[in-house]
């Protein structure tokens, strides 16, 4: 009674209806799974964020005080939750440096402020590149909101992070041994403007590999409704409704 097709299609079924059971009652959870199984690989992110979306899920910016290395569930009061971006899936910020800068923050409790975060950082595992990156990409909003600010100020942190990690490393501290004041930062970050909405999506998708926060064509609303054109999302459902040309942005 054996036929290689058959026990296929057997074990084929069982793990089909593990993953849907799992999809359907723990959706926040295994939708964070299976997007941190694909850290690495952008085009499988953006059509998970595009699950996510249909599927009434929120998809939380990453946020150096609250993501993980991978993705993870977020709840506050008890709610449904939430999918927090990985810190790991951001480009070009390498899994290691995420994985102790997030090991700093457990041990130590959240960063204060943006030079509080250049003070604890390991030099050696975090370079100006791994910096501008999580920049673009937002994850120092909470701490700053000027993206473009903080990525003019890379290399001001950098040389923080360099004197604060010379001073751990010699044992220097102030006479009452309180490490933390040792080093003092410089007083303000430099006076730069924000970028314009759509100069900063541009960033956020360079990091990113897609748009998260939000897509340069909601800037024109107006527009679009005045020369007629149709949401992806709306494509089906005017298709089943019987038409046949449609116009898209």
């Amino acid at each position: 009674g054996y036929g290689f097709n058959k026990s296929h299609a057997a074990a084929y079924a069982l793990i089909a209806y593990q993953t849907a059971y799992l999809k359907a009652n723990f959706p926040v959870e295994f939708m964070a799974a299976s997007m941190s199984l694909d850290l690495a690989n952008t085009d499988k992110l953006n059509l998970f964020k595009q699950e996510v979306a249909g599927m009434g899920l929120r998809l939380l910016p990453p946020d150096i005080n609250r993501s993980d290395v991978a993705f993870a569930v977020e709840r506050d009061n008890g709610d449904d939750g939430a999918i927090r971006y990985a810190l790991a899936a951001i480009k070009n910020v390498g899994q290691e440096a995420m994985r102790a800068l997030v090991a700093e923050r457990a041990a130590k409790g959240a960063f204060k402020d943006i030079w509080d975060l250049a003070g604890r950082l390991d030099p050696r595992q975090v370079n100006k590149r791994q910096l501008e990156n999580l920049a673009r990409a937002g994850a120092f909003d909470d701490l700053d909101g000027n993206r473009a600010r903080i990525m003019a100020a890379a290399e001001m942190l950098l040389r923080h992070a360099s004197s604060a990690a010379d001073e751990r490393e010699t044992g220097q501290g102030n006479m009452f041994g309180d490490e933390s004041a040792a080093v003092e930062p410089p007083h303000r970050l430099p006076e730069v403007p924000e970028w314009p909405q759509l100069e900063k999506l541009a960033n956020e998708a360079e990091a990113i590999g897609f748009y998260l926060s939000a897509h340069p064509l909601e800037s024109y609303p107006a527009l679009l409704a005045r020369e007629g054109m149709v949401s992806y999302a709306e494509l089906a459902e005017r298709a089943a409704a019987g038409g046949s040309q449609f116009r898209i942005a």
